[in-house]
Order: structure tokens, then sequence, then C-alpha cells
């Protein structure tokens, strides 16, 4: 393949100064390309055998930056060629402009074939909600790619290890999102990054040494004090009443909110101890898991038996629940902003550690699909349990 490059004068496009605009024409494998110069010469100075502006008032600074154009579509043009793939005229121009050839993936547009690849797992290996935070994350990126670079996207093979430094300080700065909603964000975007390196888009992972800032966030869980007065509290209002009973039942169980209200009775099986197990796949990762049915679970069940031919508890939204909580915590003087999820968190903690169920059994009742999901959460509570039982034997050795 040969490049050709020429100059043209339009002179039927001339200013109001009489100047008329140069533009370039590149020529390789019989297709052509023209563009616009930028610069404007006196038709009268310009030689077109000689592809230059002959002497006059700016005709070095002209023709340095004919010349200029010139190196930099040959420079383009070498480079294509040592890449050894097959490339355009349209490429040539692309290079030299900077831009992403044909045969370069760009950051978003991978993003969107990522996305694309995913939508097709909905309801098998993925869920809905999930998908949406991954259409929310591409956005942030969007949005970062515009602030950062002034652009609608950037090559993939441009990424460095410092783009994720800056993506995460846009995060927190532009977009005021926590640490932990911020680490999910990058989390998400390194998916797609893995992505491209499977598909030979990238020949290596840029981030492969990055690691996240940690999140500290403090596990908030009832005391075995503040459970038994929920326990023991008597409401005028029947709403109240069985709002607290489900909550009790999930402090009991560990079950998110949608497996609480999904619950069916059939989903309770006798198992090989001759006593009730609640079989649920949790809704985050799809993964199946089994409860045994505490005492005080059990005794929520049956007073709701016969409300129901199919469901297990009674039916309410999820806002609905966590609004007639806050109302349950000032009647029971708990000073904590209640939510279901502080269910979930209790029966790990008050139920389970703090009653020396070891790490591994926990992470397994919680249907977490690692073991470091559970002591990344809970490995604070452990530590403080720790502690308030050496206290407790440190008078002994004095």
């Amino acid at each position: 393949m040969k490049l050709k490059i020429l100059f043209l004068l339009y002179k039927s496009k001339a200013n109001s100064t009489g100047r008329c605009p140069v533009r370039c024409r590149i020529t390789s494998n019989k297709r052509r390309k023209e563009f616009s110069t930028g610069l404007f010469i006196n038709p009268d100075y310009w030689n077109s055998k000689k592809q230059k502006v002959e002497p006059c008032e700016d005709s070095t600074y002209i023709n340095q930056q004919l010349s200029l154009v010139k190196n930099n579509l040959y420079q383009a043009f070498l480079f294509l060629q040592v890449s050894g793939e097959s490339f355009t005229v349209e490429d040539i121009y692309s290079r030299y402009k900077g831009e992403p050839t044909t045969n370069e993936k760009q950051v978003l547009e991978t993003y969107r074939e990522y996305l694309t690849r995913i939508e097709k797992l909905i309801g098998k290996d993925l869920q809905l909600v999930t998908y949406k935070k991954y259409q929310e994350s591409y956005r942030h990126l969007a949005d970062f790619i515009k602030w950062k670079y002034k652009r609608k996207d950037v090559q993939l093979k441009s990424l460095k290890g410092v783009f994720l430094d800056d993506y995460s300080y846009f995060l927190k700065v532009e977009k005021s999102l926590a640490q932990s909603t911020l680490n999910k964000a990058i989390q998400r975007f390194r998916k797609v990054v893995k992505y491209a390196v499977a598909q030979d888009y990238l020949n290596k992972d840029p981030f492969l040494l990055y690691k996240p800032r940690t999140s500290k966030k403090e596990v908030v869980f009832l005391s075995r004090k503040e459970l038994t007065i929920l326990e023991e509290k008597e409401f005028a209002l029947e709403r109240l009443e069985r709002i607290r009973d489900m909550f009790v039942f999930c402090c009991y169980t560990g079950l998110g909110f949608k497996e609480m209200a999904n619950l069916k009775k059939e989903d309770v099986y006798v198992e090989f101890d001759d006593k009730p197990w609640i079989h649920v796949k949790r809704q985050k990762n799809n993964r199946t898991y089994k409860i045994p049915i505490l005492t005080k679970a059990r005794k929520i069940m049956v007073k709701y038996d016969g409300e129901s031919r199919e469901m297990v508890l009674p039916s309410i939204s999820n806002t609905h629940f966590n609004a007639y909580l806050k109302e349950i915590a000032s009647l029971c003087g708990i000073k904590k902003r209640l939510t279901h999820h502080i269910a979930r968190k209790t029966f790990a903690t008050t139920i389970l550690l703090y009653n020396d169920v070891p790490m591994e059994i926990v992470s397994k009742l919680l249907g977490h699909s690692k073991l470091q999901t559970t002591q990344d959460h809970y490995g604070k509570v452990i530590q403080k349990r720790i502690s308030e039982e050496i206290t407790r034997i440190s008078g002994k050795f004095k």
C-alpha cells in the first residue's frame, strides 16, 4: 500500500480578505479522504506543482504547517503498516487525528457490548436490579470521560493505572458517592476491562495492581437487650404488631426482604434432624441455601399460618415496612434507625456470632457466596466480642 498526499486550494471558497482555504486529500488503496487543514492563503502565491506557497509575508509559517500535516499523515500511515492489521484511508485519517481506528475498541463501546451480553443473563445468572446497577455505572463512566477528556469516548489501549484514581476522585467529588458505592462502580468497570482482555481487545489488565480504598462502615444491629424489648413490646395497633413480628422473624432467620416477602409454605421442609428448615434462593446472587428454623421464628410462622394458603407471612411493601419500623423503634425507645436489613445483621451478630457460631457457618446461613464476604462485613464484630470477653476475665488474673 502507498499513501499519496495532495494539498488543494479552493478558490471558490475565498473569505472576505480574498484568502482561500487549503484542503488535504489523501489517497490509499484507490480510496480518498479529504479534510480541511484550517489554513488560508493568497491564491496568487500558491504553487500547486511544488505544493507550497511562494515567498510572501507568511509563506514560511504556512509551508511549515503543511509540512507538519504531511509528516503526521506519513507517521500515521507507517504506524498502521507496522501494526500488521488491515486498514483503510479512513483509519489513516483517524490515526492522524488521534482518534480510534475501525479496529480499535473504545471504553464505552466495550461497556455497551458487555451490557448487551449480560442482559441475556437476566433471570438466569443475573438479577434485573443488578443489571440496572451496571447501567447506572455506565452512565457514571460516560460522565467521567466527558468531564476528564472532553470527549464522548476514549480508546481501551489508552487506559493507564491513573485512570481509576481520576475516576474515583470524580465519583467522590463530582457525584458525591459514598466510598462503598464508589467501590462498586469501579468494581463493575473492572469486570468490563477483564471482559475486554478475554476478548483480546486488550493485551493485559491495566488495573491489575489497583487496590480500592476500603470502606469503613459500622455494622448496625440490635443487642440482645434491644431485641428482647422489641419482642416483648405490646402495640395498640395491629399493623405495628405485624411488622414487629416479621422483623423479629428475620432476626432469627437472616432473610433479606425479598426472601421474606416471597417465602412460601412449600419452601419449608423437614430435614435429616426431623426439624423444619427453610429452603431459599437469595435474590442478590441467585444462590440456594438452607436455614434451620429457630423456636421463636417458628412461633411467628404458626401465628400467621391461617392467613394464607401459600405465603408464610403477611404481604407488605418494603417502603411501608421500613416506615413502620421507624414508628416501632420510637415506641420501643430504640435509638438506632431501624430498617429491614438490620434484622439480617442482628441474625448474623447477636443470634449467631455472639453465641460462638463459627464464621464459616454464619456465611452459609447468610447465603454468602464467599467466606471473605462474611469476614469483611463482620470481622470487626468478632474483634469486639473478643475484647468484651478479655475484659470480662481480666479481673481474674490480677
